[in-house]
């Protein structure tokens, strides 16, 4: 990584850079975040990393990255031209450099477009019932327990559920499954982490060990017994473009199943947990919502706003450039914080308030080529679950306050305890 130039004139002190990661990433900053954003933005829209490279931390800034034609995913191609690209050798790393997110033209828009509009308006319309009813059984299952133990980890025994539950059919993976893939992905995602431990990422590269095996044999047993599910769609679609490259397009489709797969649990997992959380944290949002339930659209976008499930994604200058007044050099690498942008108040005033009827906005999704595949099923999930748990559940409080994982790129929601 290449760090570049100085902010209006003057550089904000290492130092207290380092102070704020530092909080980030303890116990209290991991609950609350959002006031050490602001700090970070106190010192400009675009700050110094102490490593070299840049934090984005102004909503605008942050969506002239995401979206900008100039500004690339960090892939083999960049990675090998570092000259600390050892570090980028971790097994998980290397795996996750092969699929969607960190691909550039013209591979990312191959597959892309291999894909089609992934979750359209028909598509999401064909999954509504299915997910109605893995969310009904999901509260059933809920009820029971609050009803035998006087409390329930509504994290574990829904928001997780559900997503794997979704995309497990969609992609006809077996139920029995589901646990163990639900495993894999808490463990791989800490290769995805800002600042890694060497524990952590040993770690990783066990599940993606795992990853790899389970999601090649999927793709081996649809292509020997083919369906009309997705998967067996894909095969068909790479085996035209690759026909004489049976390999490559399995490794194509093992890439293209594994991320899709785990880039729909934890985020989703966590929009449902937030949700909840930010809603029962007040019980006058609680009892407004449920009698104003065509506002549980507003609910979501603003939980999306006020707490996305990822907070930080990086990219890289495609050349030298300038973002809101630095200059950047060609192959610099920039972290977009999500949760600083969304918190800014030149784009949304008050940002501190989690406010329903804001009508504010959001990076949460991303943006440009990059933006998210599974935007529309995240929300029909989130829509879903919040319409039945308020009929079905109009006294629910929280027993305890959220716990969060120890990270600070991925969001996740670790137990939310709630009763009746």
């Amino acid at each position: 990584m290449t760090a570049v130039g100085v902010i209006g004139g003057t550089t904000p002190d290492r130092r207290a850079v380092i102070s704020v990661l530092r909080r980030l990433r303890s116990p209290e900053g991991q609950s609350n975040p959002f006031p050490l954003y602001g700090e970070l933005r106190t010192m400009g829209d675009v700050v110094p990393a102490p490593w070299g490279g840049y934090f984005v931390t102004g909503f605008e800034a942050c969506s002239q990255v995401l979206r900008g034609r100039n500004w690339l995913a960090p892939d083999f191609a960049w990675q090998e031209r570092q000259p600390d690209a050892e570090r980028w050798q971790a097994p998980a790393t290397r795996e996750m450099s092969h699929t969607l997110s960190r691909l550039n033209a013209p591979a990312h828009t191959c597959q892309r477009r291999s894909l089609g509009n992934l979750f359209d308006r028909r598509t999401i319309e064909d999954m509504r019932p299915h997910v109605e009813e893995h969310v009904t059984r999901l509260l059933d299952g809920l009820d029971e327990e609050l009803r035998t133990h006087g409390e329930a980890d509504f994290a574990t025994a829904v928001s997780e559920q559900l997503p794997i539950r979704t995309v497990g059919r969609w992609l006809n993976i077996p139920a029995e499954d589901h646990p163990l893939i639900l495993d894999i992905t808490h463990r791989q995602v800490h290769a995805q982490e800002l600042l890694p431990t060497k524990s952590e990422l040993a770690i990783s590269a066990q599940a993606t060990v795992q990853l790899r095996s389970y999601f090649t044999q999927l793709v081996q047993q649809r292509r020997a017994n083919p369906g009309n599910d997705v998967l067996s769609h894909w095969i068909r679609h790479w085996d035209d473009q690759m026909p004489d490259d049976r390999a490559g397009a399995d490794r194509v489709l093992y890439h293209l199943t594994m991320f899709i797969t785990i880039a729909s649990l934890e985020t989703t997992a966590t929009l449902l947990s937030n949700a909840v959380c930010f809603l029962l944290d007040d019980s006058t949002r609680w009892d407004w919502l449920r009698r104003h339930p065509d506002h549980v659209d507003d609910a979501i976008e603003e939980t999306l706003r006020y707490d996305p499930p990822i907070h930080l994604n990086s990219r890289i200058a495609a050349d030298d450039t300038v973002l809101a007044g630095v200059p950047v050099a060609k192959d610099t690498m920039v972290h977009v914080l999500y949760g600083a942008a969304n918190h800014d108040p030149r784009a949304n005033g008050d940002p501190g308030t989690f406010d329903i009827l804001r009508n504010g906005t959001h990076l949460t999704f991303g943006g440009g080529a990059h933006y998210c595949l599974g935007a529309a099923l995240a929300r029909l999930e989130a829509h879903t679950l919040l319409t039945q748990l308020l009929k079905r559940f109009p006294t629910l409080r929280p027993a305890s306050s959220p716990v969060y994982a120890p990270r600070m790129v991925f969001r996740r929601v670790t137990s939310l305890r709630v009763t009746t």
